[in-house]
């Protein structure tokens, strides 16, 4: 009698072990499938999160272009800053910043050491 022939409760050894080798996977085919599901679901998820994300975005954008209009801008300025146009009169060039900044004052003279006392 060979082991492939010899029987456990009327079943041969081989339908055995095919049966528990079928089980086996079945379980993992199921098991991989539940994997992937999840995966599949945290994507899909985080792809949600990516497109509700890209359109805080493009909010914030257009948010930022209304607030830097220039007439804006200008408009605030005029009405809270009371600023306005530079005179040309007023106007200078680069080189000529220098000569309307204020003299630098002179540093102050280092303080002298203090003499040691002896008894």
């Amino acid at each position: 009698m060979s082991v492939l022939n010899r029987r456990i409760r009327g079943f041969r050894l081989v339908d055995v072990i095919a049966l528990g080798l079928l089980v086996l996977l079945i379980m993992s085919v199921y098991l991989a499938k539940t994997i992937a599901s999840r995966e599949r679901a945290e994507i899909a998820s985080v792809e949600r999160q990516i497109a509700s994300e890209r359109a805080q975005i493009r909010l914030l954008e257009a948010e930022v272009a209304h607030l830097e209009q220039p007439s804006r801008i200008e408009h605030l300025s005029t009405t809270y800053l009371e600023m306005g146009p530079v005179d040309v009169a007023r106007e200078t060039t680069a080189e000529a910043l220098a000569t309307l900044a204020p003299p630098k004052p002179a540093p102050a003279p280092a303080p002298a050491p203090a003499a040691k006392v002896e008894p």
